[in-house]
């Protein structure tokens, strides 16, 4: 049965959870942090395990971006502690972000991890939550196809970007094929803005007007090497 989802722009719901890393309260922990939070359908499994690692590979990238990463399945506390020990004895890799144990599926189904796919096993969710506690993004994937984790760090960047500079960011951002990694310029909300933006800014037309340099160089680089890493250009 499908769990009731939060909302993008909701505050995110109060939950005490257990985790590897002791019990902690959503979202007031995490105050001043930005939370990525993400389940996966089972411990002990090829394609969670490939993104464990993915995630774990990248957790300094997260830091640098002031998030704190939070896994979660319905296994237990046990089989978490287990299969982090298996990962770091057969693969090398430490995971250093804590993961929540959820055996009955209270937190599943309070946060809509649970669908129609599995009535157990959660599919591959996301949420972004901003150091407020506000929702901010939500992603799902099916439990048969791992996640790109170098576009989750992308998605937390753009929303950074729109907390920080009040721009929205295009398709494909920061290698947009019409305005490479420019952002967009919020919508005109009087006849005289949309006459006189067109001055300021590059514009298609009024309602199309874009910024160039609003990013920093270093931090628009910084995006790209994410995104060559996960093309395999740049190991």
């Amino acid at each position: 049965m499908p769990g009731v989802v939060p909302l993008i722009g909701e505050k995110f719901p109060e939950i005490t959870i257990e985790t590897t890393h002791g019990t902690r309260k959503l979202p007031d922990d995490y105050k001043g942090k930005w939370l990525v939070l993400f389940s996966h359908p089972a411990d002990f499994t090829p394609v969670c395990t490939t993104e464990f690692i993915a995630f774990a590979r990248r957790f300094e990238d997260f830091k640098e971006l002031n998030a704190e990463l939070l896994g979660h399945s319905v296994d237990s506390v046990y089989s978490h502690i287990k299969w982090i020990e298996w990962i770091k004895e057969k693969l090398g890799v430490e995971i250093p972000f804590p993961i929540i144990a959820d055996p009955n599926g209270e937190v599943a189904k309070k946060l809509g991890f649970l669908h129609v796919q599995s009535a157990t096993h959660t599919v591959r969710a996301v949420i972004i939550v901003d150091p407020e506690g506000i929702v901010r993004a939500i992603l799902y994937y099916p439990q048969e196809a791992g996640r790109n984790i170098d576009e989750i760090l992308r998605l937390l960047k753009a929303l950074q970007v729109n907390t920080v500079h009040k721009r929205a960011l295009p398709a494909n951002w920061p290698n947009n094929e019409l305005i490479d990694s420019a952002v967009i310029v919020p919508p005109a909300k009087t006849i005289q803005e949309a006459q006189e933006r067109v001055k300021k800014f590059k514009c298609f037309d009024w309602w199309f007007c874009y910024e160039e340099g609003r990013i920093p160089a270093g931090e628009v680089e910084k995006v790209r090497k994410w995104l060559e890493r996960s093309a395999g250009i740049s190991k």
